[in-house]
């Protein structure tokens, strides 16, 4: 610990002594895994241009279509508005802007995390410290490659964009937006590294708050003329969206990206010198001297383990379902043009287009809902690696117990967010029709039915840890992929055998669309196997 302690004498270039091996050492750990998430969004993006430029060959054709979207609340709360609708730059990237740059965010938080806080608890950080590596050195380094990827991925992206067709000023403009958000995130990063003990926490708080900011954007962006627009003007996804690429550029946004980066940046430097190593700034609350009768057994302890993070996980789905139904009450008061019209006729009236703007919306809920079963499902290998498995397992819990308590936990966790969801939502829309038991049941029911995919998705990581424990943290990219076959997909014309390969495709479109049981059957029995298969790897494998 003294390795790292820095006296008042000590100069800012002893602070920061070691960063550049740091820098070398992070850049050596990253070294397949941020290739390949660099090539997936480039491909991404370039893969989008490249199909637009077929559908919308006349300008007739774009400005019809940006008119459904931007008439379509449940597209411009999504992705946002195409702001000229004659660009075809503009359409291309509707589904990039702000997801995208969202995306790099994730990618973001999450490389600064596992080089600050994920090291610190993992004890390598404090034995490096022992050697002439300041106390400002880690942080540093984690901020350089994580600014290192976002930049290296904002170039790629631009070059691939106008490779693909499209002007070269907006090009630019789009990959310096979802550079300038990764950066915002990963100075949201630094400070949560500091603030919670564990990587896990520092990573919810990253995500959360990422969350709250995609969130504002999207109640901004579809607010209408008269609702709290300027809550866009709050998030820095909202900042990325409106330097507008293809539609007249606004370059002084990045700098309001970069100083936001910088005050959060300088954040965590501050609050670096102001704890000790392996502490965090939240305090730590006394245990009890003798552990409750809920600890007796393994799921007791998952649960102990598992619960403060799934309180703040269904604390904001109550609130994202409460926001969405009170959307999707007024979702036809939005639209105002012929194009918008002839779409709710086409969906069904004034009541289609609400379950069509639900069924969206509870679409992307389940996929935020799998990404908390892949972090809870990966605290299975986070207990391992951290070598507190062995000495539960040297009593007389067995494997099979101590791993299932851990997936109990993460598909009920799962359902547990999607029922608040769906309870949120169908409160606030039942409230606004004057039909709260029948849009309660609606909508909640609608939310449950997303749940077979999720749990595909958690029990995935389940046989990763199990059979392939080094590969257990790709659940987070077989997410990734899942989501961008179902964003892209349709776009880039996939065969539907490519298509079927996301369990969330295989989901009926509710509440408004037929449900089929044999589809959700199969994904409940496709997650069955995976966990058997997992647990069952995980009885054979050598601990550690």
């Amino acid at each position: 610990m003294t390795g790292l302690a820095v006296g008042s004498g000590r100069t800012a270039a002893s602070a920061l002594a070691g960063t550049g091996t740091l820098v070398r050492l992070g850049l050596r750990r990253d070294r397949i895994t941020l290739p390949i998430w660099i090539m997936i969004f480039v491909a991404m993006a370039a893969s989008s241009a490249t199909a637009t430029v077929g559908l919308y060959p006349t300008t007739g054709s774009r400005v019809q279509a940006a008119a459904s979207a931007n008439g379509t609340p449940s597209l411009v709360a999504l992705y946002g508005r195409v702001y000229d609708p004659t660009s075809l730059g503009a359409l291309a990237m509707l589904k990039m802007t702000a997801l995208g740059a969202a995306l790099v965010a994730v990618l973001t938080v999450v490389t600064v995390v596992r080089h600050t806080r994920a090291e610190e608890e993992a004890g390598r950080l404090e034995l490096l410290g022992a050697a002439v590596v300041g106390r400002y050195a880690a942080l540093t380094a984690a901020l350089l490659v994580a600014a290192g990827a976002g930049l290296t991925l904002g170039l790629a992206t631009a070059l691939a964009l106008i490779a693909a067709g499209l002007p070269a000023a907006g090009s630019v403009a789009v990959g310096l937006a979802w550079t300038g958000v990764g950066t915002a995130f990963a100075g949201v990063a630094a400070v949560a590294a500091q603030l919670a003990r564990s990587a896990r926490t520092a990573t919810g708080i990253g995500a959360a708050t990422l969350g709250l900011a995609y969130l504002l954007r999207a109640v901004g962006d579809s607010a209408g003329p008269r609702g709290p627009g300027w809550l866009s003007w709050l998030s820095p996804v909202g900042w990325g969206q409106q330097i507008r690429p293809y539609a007249g550029e606004r370059w002084w946004l990045l700098l309001l990206l970069a100083a936001f980066a910088g005050l959060t940046a300088a954040g965590g430097y501050a609050l670096v010198a102001r704890r000790d190593i392996d502490a965090g700034l939240l305090p730590d609350r006394p245990g009890r001297a003798t552990a409750s009768a809920g600890l007796r057994s393994p799921l007791g302890l998952a649960w102990r383990l598992h619960r403060g993070a799934l309180a703040g996980w269904t604390a904001a789905f109550v609130l994202l379902g409460a926001v969405l139904g009170s959307i999707a009450s007024s979702a036809g008061t939005l639209l105002n043009t012929p194009q918008a019209r002839d779409l709710i006729t086409a969906l069904g009236g004034q009541q289609g287009l609400t379950d069509a703007f639900l069924a969206a919306e509870l679409g992307i809920v389940g996929v935020i809902a799998a990404a908390y079963g892949v972090q809870a499902a990966l605290r299975l290998r986070a207990e391992e690696t951290a070598l507190r498995t062995e000495p539960v397992l040297a009593t007389a819990v067995s494997r099979t117990r101590w791993a299932a308590s851990h997936l109990v936990l993460a598909l009920g966790g799962s359902t547990v967010l999607m029922v608040g969801a769906g309870l949120g939502a169908g409160l606030t829309h039942g409230a606004h029709t004057g039909e709260l038991g029948r849009q309660l049941s609606r909508v909640l029911g609608s939310a449950v039915l997303q749940l077979p995919a999720t749990w595909v998705v958690t029990c995935i990581v389940v046989a990763f840890f199990g059979l392939a424990p080094r590969l257990a943290a790709a659940g987070w990219a077989v997410l990734v992929a899942f989501l961008l076959v179902g964003e892209l997909g349709p776009v880039l014309k996939l065969s539907q055998w490519v298509m079927d390969i996301s369990p969330f495709g295989h989901l009926p479109k509710v509440p408004g669309g037929p449900v089929t049981a044999a589809p959700l059957g199969w994904l409940v029995a496709v997650a069955g196997l995976l966990a058997v298969a997992g647990l069952g790897g995980f009885r054979r494998r050598d601990i550690g």
